[in-house]
């Protein structure tokens, strides 16, 4: 019991003695917490801590301040601490503490012109009751209110109007001032409500027990009923034990339905709250936004905030009250401000105040610094912090959460809606129970044409049109099912729906936001921040992102006879015929061969380079060449033209019937890795979000989306994206393109173009899903929901599936060739240059033909001389007459020459040169 005071004492004389150490500093600042907010000293400390770090906002000079404890029920001890630290001389101060103390050091700070930044905080969690700081028109008000205004009455009367409730009880603990409400009590009472109200002791088994002991079975019933609806203002301790012990003295039923509000309730008591409760339940608490960028969650701006108070996962901020939280964020203001002063040079030194003497005056800089501060403003762990004409926060906003009806524990809770003074309630909140039937209920459809989920089927003039498509008959499977009708219409602005800068939604979630719509669908997907504003169904199919891509066309090659060989390789078999055919000539000069008898060939090059390209060719002919040298050049010849001519049969073979035509874009790594084909997605489209996040976020380990990211994003995303889906397609298919966006449509695309001319890659992993979007907090969420699951588990769905993503299409998705062309049957493309090169070589040997006639007419054209002529005939006689018996030799043997030729009486020796006989 004696710790306590000591560790006080011992905390103000080291903030003092640390105080005088930094006396030199010309900003210094008090603060005043409840003797009980140990939390509020340790954050102020951490605040000033870390902005004394930053150096871009105060430069050079750093804060000093010094703390002090009070009793927060003592008003005197407040003032006589807060004297104290101005006339150490502060530039303003800082309190935390209740309603009690809050009116005096309001006062004191209005007489010594001292700006007062006053954090109202509550007593173990209980909900705030408001201070009813008196506030005047006058420029002597120094006290400016951080935390908003107790907005419990307004919050609690739009919800239990939303659930229509009638008859309803309210349970408040000890510590709660029940005159809080009392605004609330007198409304609902003008409303006709029935309302009990019940102070729930600190001793909860006691009175439960109390209870059951004094009252009899008629009255105990007629309690249980009366507990059917029930409103809890109480700290999150109490409302956990108070749960606990009605649940099991079976004193609540599952069809109940409680509502617990208190700004001070974390997510750890929700988890909690949910898990000890039965039958429906609905939290109302104050939400702060947080950055959806992890990596942006400790940065305001130019500051950086301690990972202990900004990292959720840490179990300081886990703990932290709501007053922790504006501590942090008034340290932040007040150094903006003091950097403002420092910067328009307009500073005004401390002074050292007394507030004993009677003749004291306030500090004259106390003015021109409380309108610094009051037209400054910061973005904090709360939120946008600024004051208003009154010196009051008008920025708070409250969040509903709520689970379903059920008898078991633990269920999942989910956000229902939001509420903030300004648009007041954003969700819509039912108390109905629903069951399957759901007849006559005529539904308001809102959604975006995307193939294959929405698409038109009839289109008449004058008539509703008539949709077709994969979530129709989804929706068509659950109206036969439910029993409800449905009316259909496109989103004006043909968007799926994103923030905009004000704040609101467009496109088809914003039809459902603004209530113009009850559901909505087509291939909308499950996002985080869709989820904020409206509900969704569990997902009815997979999602995953896909890429379109153009497949490569087969180019038209009149010269494919030519291709298995290479261009130098046909060049070198080209030069060797060439030198072969020289060799051979050269060979046959220096040793001449022994004509066979009755041969006509003569060793000349024009002979010896034909034979050598007609036997290269296969095509044969008589050998002339009859020495060693030749035959064996002329074998290793045949042997090369024999590899040569198989390997190009073979190779052809392959070339003419085989499509080698591949892409280098398998997946989407190999997309980002390139840059030879720009891609791009719908400009902000949940692809779009989703590509930018992961693209930006420095956690993410795979480098992939960033190059994506940096691709999508040129020119802020104008040059590679487009407007709508189908713009999208149409440019992969006449350009240089790739289209990034849902695999599911993308994969529908492909299959159905009749020129088969795309085809899909895509992430195998399916990390979000397809789900129908309803309003916040819509009755229809869970019985779709229950008969989505039954679609599934029963093969339905897969069926639906099916009719619009046949497993055997006309064309394939994922190969990068086109899989109609038929592989065994040549083309006349592709024997084009074969007679290309025939009719080259007919037309050359037509103008040979022309050229050797027109040749021998003109060297037939010369008349011969008469003596020349005699000559010629005489030796043309002669020869006809010594070689007219030879003839028959040339067709006979060897021996029946030889008689011949002995009957006519020519001897051995003739004029052919050779001996007829052997010797």
């Amino acid at each position: 019991m004696e710790v306590f005071p000591l560790l006080l004492v011992l905390s103000i004389w080291w903030s003092r003695t640390w105080d005088s150490a930094n006396a030199d500093s010309i900003i210094h600042i008090g603060a005043i917490f409840d003797e009980s907010a140990k939390k509020d000293d340790e954050v102020f400390r951490t605040a000033v801590g870390d902005l004394n770090q930053n150096e871009e906002i105060l430069q050079t000079e750093k804060i000093t301040f010094s703390v002090t404890f009070v009793d927060g029920s003592n008003p005197f001890q407040a003032v006589q601490e807060a004297c104290e630290l101005m006339n150490q001389g502060i530039l303003a101060l800082v309190s935390s503490i209740g309603c009690t103390s809050a009116g005096s050091l309001q006062s004191l700070a209005d007489a010594m012109h001292i700006p007062h930044l006053f954090i109202q905080r509550s007593t173990a969690g209980t909900p705030r009751s408001g201070c009813g700081l008196t506030r005047s028109n006058r420029n002597d008000d120094y006290t400016l209110s951080v935390r908003p205004p107790v907005y419990l009455n307004d919050v609690i009367l739009r919800v239990v109007t939303e659930y229509a409730w009638q008859k309803f009880i309210i349970f408040y603990d000890s510590e709660y001032d029940i005159r809080g409400i009392q605004e609330f009590l007198d409304k609902v009472s003008q409303q006709g409500m029935d309302v009990a109200l019940q102070k729930v002791e600190n001793n909860i088994n006691k009175m439960i027990t109390t209870l059951f002991d004094t009252l009899r079975i008629e009255e105990l019933n007629r309690y249980r009923d009366t507990l059917r609806r029930a409103i809890l203002v109480m700290n999150p301790a109490t409302a956990k034990s108070f749960i606990t012990e009605v649940v099991e003295t079976n004193l609540v039923a599952f069809d109940c339905h409680w509502i617990i509000i208190n700004e001070e309730i974390n997510d750890v008591d929700v988890q909690e709250l949910v898990r000890r409760s039965i039958g429906r339940l609905t939290i109302i608490r104050q939400t702060f936004p947080v950055p959806q960028n992890i990596s942006q969650r400790c940065f305001r701006g130019n500051h950086r905030i301690s990972s202990t108070l900004c990292d959720p996962k840490d179990p300081f901020a886990q703990n932290m009250e709501i007053s922790n939280l504006y501590i942090y964020d008034t340290v932040l203001l007040l150094a903006n401000a003091f950097h403002k002063k420092l910067e328009d040079r307009k500073w005004h030194s401390m002074a050292s105040l007394s507030c004993i003497r009677k003749n004291s005056k306030p500090w004259q800089g106390g003015r021109s610094m409380l309108e610094t501060i009051k037209k400054g403003g910061v973005s904090g762990l709360t939120g946008e912090l600024e004051f208003g004409e009154n010196g009051g926060n008008p920025n708070v906003h409250f969040e509903i959460l709520g689970t379903n009806y059920g008898e078991e524990l633990g269920r999942g809770v989910r956000k229902l809606g939001c509420w903030n003074p300004v648009t007041g309630l954003n969700g819509s909140l039912t108390d109905k129970k629903l069951e399957n039937n759901m007849r006559g209920v005529v539904l308001r459809v809102v959604t975006v044409l995307e193939e294959p989920f929405v698409m038109v089927s009839e289109n008449v003039l004058g008539k509703p049109k008539k949709y077709q498509g994969f979530s129709i008959d989804v929706l068509d499977a659950l109206s036969n099912y439910l029993g409800f009708n449905y009316e259909i219409y496109v989103a004006p602005d043909h968007k799926y729906g994103s923030p905009q800068e004000d704040g609101t939604w467009n496109g088809l979630v914003g039809e459902l936001v603004f209530k113009r719509a009850d559901i909505g669908i087509s291939a909308l997907t499950i996002t985080p921040d869709r989820e904020n504003v409206v509900d969704f169904t569990t997902r009815y199919m997979d999602y995953s992102v896909g890429v379109l891509l153009r497949r490569a066309e087969k180019t038209v090659d009149m010269f494919a006879c030519l291709a298995p060989f290479d261009l130098s390789l046909w060049a070198c078999i080209a030069g060797t015929v060439l030198l072969v055919g020289l060799l051979v000539y050269l060979l046959n000069w220096l040793n001449p061969p022994r004509l066979q008898m009755g041969s006509m060939t003569s060793t000349t090059l024009y002979n010896s380079m034909w034979f050598v390209y007609g036997s290269f060719v296969q095509q044969g002919g008589e050998v002339p060449y009859t020495t060693l040298a030749t035959r064996m050049m002329m074998g290793a010849w045949w042997l090369f033209a024999l590899i040569v001519i198989s390997s190009y049969t073979a190779n052809l073979a392959a070339f003419l019937t085989i499509t080698r035509i591949e892409s280098s874009i398998q997946s989407l790594q190999d997309l980002s890795k390139q840059t030879d084909i720009p891609y791009g997605t719908v400009l902000d489209s949940a692809v779009y979000e989703h590509v930018r996040m992961k693209g930006m976020n420095p956690f993410e380990r795979d480098s992939m989306y960033s190059q994506m990211w940096r691709m999508i994003n040129r020119s802020n995303g104008s040059e590679n994206n487009v407007l709508e889906s189908q713009a999208g397609i149409q440019k992969v298919k006449y350009g240089n393109y790739a289209f990034v966006w849902d695999a599911a449509v993308l994969e529908y695309v492909a299959i159905n173009d009749p020129d088969c001319s795309f085809y899909t890659i895509g992430n195998t992993v399916a990390d979000r899903g397809y789900g129908i979007a309803l309003q916040h907090g819509s009755p229809y969420r869970d019985v779709f929901s229950q008969r989505i699951l039954e679609l599934q588990q029963n093969g339905d769905m897969d069926i639906l599936k099916h009719k619009w993503w046949p497993k055997n299409g006309q064309c394939a998705l994922y190969s990068s060739v086109d899989t109609k062309q038929k592989g065994g049957a040549l083309d006349i493309k592709s024997f084009a240059g074969v007679f290309c090169i025939l009719a080259a070589g007919i037309v050359l040997s037509c103008f040979i033909a022309m050229l050797e006639t027109w040749w021998n007419k003109r060297k037939g054209s010369r008349v011969p001389s008469k003596e020349a002529s005699s000559l010629q005939n005489e030796t043309t006689t002669s020869e006809r007459r010594n070689a007219w018996p030879l003839r028959p030799c040339l067709k006979l043997g060897a021996n029946t020459w030889r008689s011949q030729a002995s009957s006519h009486g020519l001897h051995q020796s003739s004029q052919l040169g050779g001996p007829l006989d052997d010797p």
